[in-house]
């Protein structure tokens, strides 16, 4: 999941512009970067953000789509994405709970 407090957002248009050339010399369309958000490649989708009426996703999420792609094709399985900031806060305050009482 994208952290907009923390990652570089940018929208699709910027993120076709980003990635290098590919086949015959050119870059991907925009229409498939947003392919890659809604029903993803090989299995694994771009993580995105609506603000507004634009689609985003940020140069972090890029970098873990293009990670689980390669992983899947060397037949490794990807990492897990790591959990949102609420979701470790909450994890960390259950963990102190845990130790004040002694589990």
């Amino acid at each position: 999941m994208i952290d907009v407090s923390s990652e570089h957002l940018i929208s699709l248009t910027e993120a076709a512009r980003s990635l290098p050339p590919r086949r015959a010399g050119k870059r991907p369309h925009v229409s498939c970067i947003y392919r890659w958000t809604v029903a993803g490649c090989r299995g694994i989708v771009l993580e995105s953000v609506q603000i507004g009426g634009t689609r985003c996703t940020s140069r972090e999420a890029l970098a873990r789509f293009f990670e689980a792609l390669t992983a899947a094709a060397q037949g490794e399985a990807p990492a897990p994405p790591p959990p949102p900031k609420h979701r470790r806060r909450a994890i960390e305050a259950a963990e102190r709970r845990l130790a004040r009482s002694g589990i």
